[in-house]
């Protein structure tokens, strides 16, 4: 995905196009923007998620952070909220987004379409009309002044460390594979996760 970019790249990656994730590559945009790096070719850009919404796969897009690499962190903290830093540089920078923004702000009849929508409920004319205000809205999001979107301020945590390999043991209870920095030991026996909690 390293050179998949655009918003388009981004649509294609997330499998349809939302506000979601035009907020999320919006995040990725403004936040590269302030730490004037370009998007990550490996790990050198590491990216802190609050959240596991449809942001993060735009943000995945143009930031060029993932899972697999180990420049996408993931904190369960259920906020909008995206932390970008530049291992070279060692700075950071956090993109949180504006309580007050809603879609409602840029079409107020955008939501309850959209629930009609999603409910099934909704004919084939209100149907195109949706896919029509919903292109708008996530345009809108694109081009909207960063300010109207997120308040940028420096990173609150140090860069996090470099992503690890590790070893693989064989869980004794279910013979799968597993990282051996995630071995759990439950009376003498070495464990995965889920059959030590069993």
């Amino acid at each position: 995905m390293s050179d998949a970019r655009t918003f388009e790249d981004a649509v294609l990656f997330h499998g349809h196009r939302c506000p979601g994730l035009a907020l999320g590559y919006r995040a990725a945009v403004i936040g590269l923007e302030a730490l004037g790096a370009d998007p990550s070719g490996d790990e050198e850009i590491v990216a802190v998620v609050e959240n596991d919404a449809c942001g993060v796969d735009g943000l995945q897009v143009r930031a060029g952070c993932t899972f697999g690499k180990g420049n996408l962190v993931f904190l369960d903290h259920g906020k909008h909220v995206y932390t970008f830093y530049d291992r070279r540089t060692g700075r950071g920078v956090r993109v949180v987004s504006r309580p007050e923004f809603s879609t409602a702000r840029i079409d107020p009849e955008f939501g309850a379409l959209r629930r009609r929508v999603h409910s099934g409920e909704a004919d084939e004319a209100e149907r195109a009309e949706y896919d029509r205000r919903l292109r708008a809205v996530c345009e809108a999001i694109l081009g909207l002044p960063a300010d109207d979107l997120f308040t940028v301020g420096p990173a609150t945590a140090p860069v996090p460390p470099e992503a690890q390999i590790h070893a693989s043991e064989t869980c004794e209870a279910c013979g799968e594979s597993i990282a051996a920095h995630r071995v759990r030991v439950v009376d003498g026996r070495r464990l995965c996760i889920p059959c030590a909690g069993r």
